[in-house]
């Protein structure tokens, strides 16, 4: 069966009156588990999975694959109104989201999110209906060295975000290495940085250290000024809450960069949407005619993250579905429903059981519509939410917080380190010092290492195995040039300061 026989046959299942039902509850159930930090996909997934497991096959991945992708709409949200990132993937959001709501343009940021997520879905489901098995081919090629590599690039990459200051974001992403460090080593068993602590062991959690360092440290820095008005303004005309068409042509460039960045990525197992969304975060602000305003509440920089972080959903089904890789932990639970349901993942899905995949594929095309349509309408409302006054919002905030971080573990000491991460957020603002390299290197910390140490384990401890393979040469050769690029623009750059002072 072709790919496009495959696909009508897909349409026909997944427009059935109970497929479409249960395709509605996972986005909107997506959606509130984007919105509210703490629980996550994989959680919620999990806890679904024995209802899942009752219904039929496709009727119940099409349901669990609504609550992942419904998941990237929802982050957004808080990102863009409260500055809180509840997934990894929604850092980079933070940074002009967040800014776009302090400037009054909270309902743009929210509306070029839903349109970013809808059109690179979309190129994502297009990715994974037509491109599967060539792309597959190619991510099965990448080993722990070539990992080592893309990690490496990642890293470099994250000092980029830093802005002016090189030196501010290498100091950053260096915090954020050593947090990742805190926990049991898995090659040795010994515990590192737990000072006895059991609660240690298992590692720091992301979502106390995102919401300490971003929320928590936002609003300490604003209660500061001790206002009793909110510090965001909304616009009054329902007209001035949608993005302009200014804001559609300067994004047109960043949602068509970041739907293809995003989709490669993706099918790269292990990589994940936090790499994705980042990089074309990177890519947009590097050829952006307005690069002085990312970070500042440039719109580009909510559409590329946004475009990424969701054709990268249709991309890690690759490896899901073509080979029985799960490229996250969401899709490792899938995996698990799938084996529960007697399936066998990998080539011969498409061909044993189209009946499954192929419906899978379409409820996707059709979810992306679906969730399209819910979030636009809810722009308005969510955007005039800033109007609360300060007495009213950061409590809110703090409640959020609270109930986000206990909800993962229900522990006391999750709570605990988020007070304290609150604090290191305060510090860092103060100090002018950017929190997102910290926390993407928090997040590609573990990745790198482990990847460092099997391909030493490989080459029996010989670094030449980094050069020797095609794909990590040619990475970390771009690494060093964006590195050089970095240090010599930044001396230049001082270099002609210099010479201004002198005339």
């Amino acid at each position: 069966m072709n790919a496009m026989q495959g696909l009508v046959d897909g349409f026909a299942a997944a427009i059935s009156p109970v497929n479409l039902f249960w395709l509605m509850i996972g986005v909107v159930t997506g959606t509130l588990v984007g919105i509210l930090p703490g629980l996550g996909p994989p959680a919620t997934i999990a806890i679904l999975l024995p209802l899942a497991t009752n219904l039929d096959p496709s009727t119940g991945l099409i349901m669990m694959a609504g609550i992942y992708y419904g998941a990237k709409y929802g982050g957004s949200t808080t990102s863009i109104l409260l500055n809180i990132p509840g997934e990894s993937s929604s850092v980079v959001t933070c940074l002009d989201g967040y800014e776009m709501a302090k400037q009054g343009r909270a309902g743009p940021a929210l509306g070029m999110a839903a349109i970013a997520s809808f059109v690179a879905g979309t190129v994502g489901v297009l990715g994974l209906t037509f491109l599967a098995p060539v792309v597959a081919n190619v991510a099965v090629e990448f080993g722990p060295p070539e990992y080592t590599a893309l990690m490496a690039f990642a890293l470099v990459l994250v000092i980029m975000l830093a802005g002016e200051s090189l030196l501010k974001g290498f100091i950053s992403m260096v915090l954020g290495l050593l947090l990742s460090t805190v926990g049991v080593d898995l090659f040795s068993g010994a515990q590192r940085y737990t000072f006895g602590t059991i609660e240690l062991a298992g590692g720091l959690e992301f979502i106390a250290l995102s919401i300490g360092v971003f929320a928590i440290g936002e609003v300490l820095v604003n209660v500061e000024e001790k206002t009793g008005r909110s510090i965001f303004t909304v616009p009054s005309k329902i007209r001035e809450l949608l993005p302009s068409r200014e804001d559609l042509r300067r994004s047109r460039g960043a949602i068509a960069q970041g739907s293809v960045s995003g989709f490669l990525i993706g099918t790269l197992p292990g990589a994940g949407a936090t790499v994705a969304s980042f990089v074309s975060y990177t890519i947009a602000r590097r050829f952006s005619k307005h690069r002085k305003e990312f970070g500042k509440g440039a719109v580009e920089g909510v559409a590329a993250p946004e475009a990424a972080n969701n054709s990268e959903t249709g991309g890690a089904m690759i490896p899901l579905l073509t080979l029985g890789i799960p490229g996250s932990s969401t899709g490792a639970v899938m995996l698990g429903a799938l084996v529960l349901y007697g399936l066998q993942p990998g080539p011969l899905l498409f061909t044993d059981h189209p009946e499954v995949a192929w419906p899978v594929i379409a409820s996707m095309y059709l979810g992306n519509v679906a969730l399209l349509i819910l979030n636009l309408p809810l722009v308005p409302f969510f955007a005039r939410l800033l109007k609360l006054p300060y007495w009213v919002m950061y409590p809110g905030i703090l409640v959020i917080s609270v109930v986000g971080v206990y909800s993962v573990n229900g522990s006391l000491f999750d709570v605990w380190m988020l007070a304290v991460f609150g604090l290191l957020g305060y510090v860092l603002k103060k100090l002018e010092i950017p929190p997102a390299p910290l926390l993407l290197a928090f997040v590609l910390g573990p990745i790198a290492e482990d990847s460092i140490r099997q391909s030493l384990i490989i080459s029996a401890n010989s670094p030449l195995i980094f050069l020797e393979r095609p794909i990590s040469a040619v990475l970390i050769g771009l690494a060093v040039l964006v590195l050089l690029s970095l240090t010599l623009g930044k001396s230049r750059r001082l270099r002609r300061k210099v010479l201004e002072i002198d005339d």
